[in-house]
């Protein structure tokens, strides 16, 4: 797995085209939310502004370049060289996707401990991690899912379009208004629930036990997204 991990990082950083997609991009659009904390704080709260940055760097950094990374791969027959070694099939997945999951992670804790500077520091950390890390959870699934539908890099421009911004507008719907309405509603779409656990956890103010609870929802996506993949996924190119 980390021979392939390694590689894949080298690959990463050759590509211009991943490295605007994974590194500056979402690391520009999260800059702006923080610059401008004040007012978005006025508009939602400083956990509506960390969900922003966390979902920012997960549908951009880690969603779009999971799709594009395995298109790429399979396009190139390179999964088809890699199955007839003796690494697994989920050695060679977890070997592509661990630098990007690992670039994402870097990102998230960098954006969000510029946020507590700015800022004030969130309530409860390991609420955070929970939240955070579920939620890069549910966003591989999710790209795992896509990918089986992706024939080509080109492609994922297209097919990574309606979850990237999908969870983007829930996490800002959810971080604005809040869940007092339509809660179920909220909370069982895609970031629904992980928003309200990140705006929970900067926030404060909510007993821990009724936070957890909503881990409950992202981690059925896990099992959504998996589910789906393992019925799409293709180690070789579409004919």
């Amino acid at each position: 797995m980390l021979p392939i991990a390694l590689s894949e990082l080298l690959q990463i950083f050759r590509n211009r085209l991943v490295l605007v997609t994974s590194l500056i991009m979402p690391v520009v659009v999260s800059a702006f939310f923080i610059r401008q904390h004040e007012a978005f704080a006025k508009l939602g709260s400083l956990g509506y502004i960390a969900a922003i940055l966390v979902f920012t760097v997960g549908a951009f950094s880690l969603y779009t370049s999971t799709v594009t990374t395995l298109a790429s791969r399979r396009q190139n027959l390179f999964l088809k060289r890699l199955r007839s070694t003796a690494a697994s099939d989920t050695g060679i997945l977890s070997g592509l996707l661990l630098p990007v999951t690992v670039i994402a992670l870097v990102q998230v804790t960098v954006l969000l401990a510029v946020l507590a500077a700015v800022a004030d520091e969130p309530a409860n950390v390991l609420l955070l991690t929970a939240a955070v890390l579920s939620t890069v959870i549910m966003m591989l699934g999710l790209g795992l899912a896509t990918a089986g539908l992706t024939n080509s890099p080109e492609h994922a421009q297209v097919t990574t379009l309606p979850v990237s911004l999908g969870t983007i507008a829930v996490a800002s719907w959810v971080g604005i208004s809040g869940t007092e309405e339509l809660t179920l509603l909220k909370r069982l779409l895609p970031g629904g629930s992980a928003t309200e656990l990140v705006v929970d956890a900067w926030n404060g103010g909510v007993p821990v036990a009724d936070s957890l609870i909503l881990l409950a929802p992202t981690l059925s996506w896990v099992i959504v997204a998996i589910a789906l993949a393992s019925k799409l996924f293709r180690w070789e190119p579409r004919r």
